[in-house]
């Protein structure tokens, strides 16, 4: 699946649907572009949970950053990779046994990070997959699409 393959309904689905994301590659460091996009999604409402296994003893605007998404405790409804694109295979298999214990409905994969490999794994076990875009961008332009309705 590429970012045409991904309807905008599909984007704006998962964006309306999700309360808790699990974000895979969230850093401590305000230089990298995970560290901006988690705390613009905190201040949407989101709640967004760390996973880094290089930053565990770190908090990252206020959450404790877990080594792994099996070790988060809560249930999140979507996993939000900021991984290279080799990565993604690892992300999927680590996901697969977790889809009904942490309720994981949406892969989300940032700009420039692709595997059409691993999206059909994950599409084939029930998730939905977003690639190839920003959740920050997307959740910006479904604002301004609502706000365009509601005038």
């Amino acid at each position: 699946m590429t970012q045409q393959d991904c309807t905008s309904d599909d984007v704006d689905r998962a964006l309306i649907d999700t309360r808790t994301i699990a974000m895979v590659g969230a850093s401590p460091d305000p230089a990298r572009p995970s560290y901006g996009v988690m705390r613009y999604l905190q201040k949407v409402g989101y709640r967004v949970i760390p996973v880094n296994p290089t930053a565990v003893r770190h908090s990252i605007h206020g959450e404790r950053v877990y080594s792994s998404l099996a070790t988060v405790p809560e249930r999140f409804e979507m996993v939000n990779v900021f991984r290279r694109s080799s990565e993604v295979r690892g992300i999927v298999e680590e996901i697969l046994p977790l889809i009904a214990d942490k309720g994981i409905r949406y892969l989300w994969l940032q700009l420039q990070i692709c595997d059409a490999v691993s999206a059909e794994r994950a599409r084939h076990a029930g998730i939905q997959v977003i690639m190839d875009r920003c959740v920050k961008t997307e959740h910006r332009r479904l604002v301004t699409s609502r706000q365009g309705l509601e005038t």
